[in-house]
């Protein structure tokens, strides 16, 4: 996720655009398929949440295979710091489930698929005892691939769908070409698959389309994933307190710029913002909403949301964001270089990049130390998060696939969330030892054919709770969970957390235009007035409307907790 993507955090860069397909979108108030749904078994517009999602989430049991180091807290990811004990690994999958059968996949995968036949494919489907063929596809432009798929009769046996591209027709396509998991996993049906009952159920939550649960999910974090990162060898250097409110942010920014000696104190900055007034979540449009005194807002009517559009607009005028930033190419190239280089001391990024940027620095330039930044309240004290939601990539059976087939597909996810420090991960996630990685001192090393062969395949099926771990760096594992712990404890969720919600397709395109006005208001290419401006058009348009739509959804569901 780039830090100005209108949504879905992803772990991959993606391209977005909405993609077509041509199953048909019912408009009007949400019809409920807990309220009697349509004709292929779940309603196109609304939610599934309350007493009726109980009814279809699947029992939990906590996995006790492995013990992490550090559990999870206030939504955190657990986190592991040791080394890894390749002879201690733990076994969670005693005993295939697959029976043999064979299993089309269809997953957006970034780089160049590896041949169809090669040593991973063949130990993980032996390891399964399923037969699963991949049909990869460019995830830059997956969205496109997608949308003809989902409109054609020919469907692969599974389907990955990520949460961003889930726009336009998609999720109504989904209801109606997808199966309902529910006989299968539903309450205490789940136990027959341990590591898909040890799944959070908030992320299963979000796997109900249509008032059934048709989704795989891979679980994330509810905290934000966006991280203010620092140069902390530099902070540390130079004596610069991290700062803990906006003015001492600018006062701290202003200190280290240094044109002339080709140093500025960032890039744009406009997320941490959102994260220090307080404005509600951009990453997807239902948590965008939240209900306040009785009355539902949305996150672009707020004075929060223009407050911090104006900050970050100071911080452009005073010239302490670095060039490539104000010239709109931050988002295209690549930080890390200049990161490194000292030419910008602070930016915001997916967390992912704590760690990246660190084992891409250690042998080159061992006094680099990048670190967390705490997001702060705007004025100083704690700040007011809000939460996302706690999955973003699901995985989806043919509505026409056999008992059998779907029985194949869930011992397919069953090995691939097996917890870290098991057997069935390091097949999942490193291959085979010795032909796809070596270990050293307990550190896994991909080899050349490791880094050919395990990429994103296996993974997109399902996935296990949120876990960070880097055996080679595990302080910075250690530093990711207790960030996310204490931005946990300043965590809310709005209204409509972690629901799966369909809009009516008439209002899919009613927010689009708001990332670019944003981008152009804080490098001085429009104003705030533009910006009231464009909510009041966009409430004008069928804004107040989509409230209204909302407002009975809410009143028809209440929230997925109530």
């Amino acid at each position: 996720m780039t830090p100005n993507a209108a949504s879905g955090p992803s772990r991959r860069k993606f391209l977005t655009s909405t993609a077509a397909v041509t199953a048909a979108v019912a408009g009007g108030m949400p019809l409920l398929s807990a309220c009697g749904g349509s004709s292929d078994g779940g309603s196109r517009d609304g939610t599934t949440s309350g007493k009726d999602a109980k009814k279809l989430l699947p029992a939990y049991v906590a996995s006790h295979v492995v013990t992490p180091d550090i559990p999870s807290k206030n939504g955190s990811a657990v986190g592991f710091t040791g080394k890894l004990d390749m002879a201690g690994l733990k076994t969670s999958v005693p005993e295939k489930l697959g029976k043999g059968g064979k299993v089309t996949v269809m997953s957006p995968f970034w780089g160049s698929p590896p041949k169809g036949d090669n040593a991973y494919y063949k130990a993980m489907n032996d390891l399964i005892g399923v037969d699963v063929v991949w049909q990869n596809q460019d995830g830059n432009t997956y969205d496109q691939k997608l949308g003809a798929v989902l409109a054609s009769s020919e469907v692969p046996d599974v389907v990955v769908v990520p949460g961003w591209n889930m726009t336009g027709k998609i999720p109504s396509a989904i209801i109606g070409k997808f199966a309902d998991l529910g006989p299968y996993l539903s309450g205490d049906a789940v136990k027959k698959y341990p590591n898909l009952a040890a799944i959070p159920t908030d992320a299963w939550q979000r796997s109900i389309f249509g008032g059934k649960l048709r989704g795989l999910p891979m679980p994330s974090s509810y905290v934000s994933g966006i991280v203010p990162l620092y140069r902390q060898d530099i902070f540390e250097k130079e004596g610069y307190e991290v700062p803990r409110s906006c003015d001492e942010f600018m006062a701290l920014a202003k200190e280290a710029t240094n044109a002339k000696a080709k140093r500025w104190a960032c890039l744009d900055m406009k997320w941490t913002a959102f994260n220090a007034f307080g404005v509600l979540s951009g990453n997807e449009k239902s948590l965008g909403w939240n209900q306040v005194d009785g009355k539902l807002v949305y996150r672009i009517e707020t004075e929060e949301y223009l407050e911090a559009l104006e900050w970050t607009r100071k911080l452009f005028a005073a010239g302490v964001v670095h060039p490539d930033a104000k010239l709109g190419k931050s988002n295209a190239a690549d930080p890390g270089p200049k990161f490194a280089a000292g030419e910008f001391l602070i930016y915001n990024q997916d967390m992912s990049q704590w760690w990246s940027r660190t084992a891409e620095q250690a042998s080159q330039n061992p006094e680099f130390r990048i670190w967390g930044m705490d997001f702060f309240g705007h004025a100083g004290g704690d700040p007011t998060l809000w939460a996302q939601n706690p999955a973003s990539i699901f995985a989806f059976v043919n509505k026409k696939a056999s008992e059998s087939v779907i029985r194949d597909v869930l011992a397919v996810a069953n090995v691939t969330a097996a917890p870290y420090g098991t057997k069935e991960y390091m097949a999942t996630n490193y291959g085979v030892e010795g032909t796809h990685y070596t270990v050293k001192d307990g550190v896994p090393t991909k080899t050349d054919q490791g880094n050919l062969d395990v990429m994103n395949a296996y993974v997109m099926v399902a996935s296990p709770a949120a876990t960070i771990a880097h055996p080679d760096f595990p302080e910075v594992a250690k530093g990711q969970v207790e960030w996310q712990q204490r931005m946990g404890a300043f965590t809310k969720k709005p209204t409509f957390y972690g629901m799966q919600i369909t809009e009516p397709a008439r209002y899919t395109n009613l927010s689009n235009d708001f990332e670019q006005l944003e981008d152009d208001i804080v490098r001085g290419r429009k104003k705030i007035g533009d910006m009231q401006q464009a909510v009041s058009d966009w409430r004008s348009k069928g804004g107040d409307k989509l409230r209204d739509w909302y407002k009975k959804l809410l009143d028809e569901n209440g929230t997925a907790t109530s």
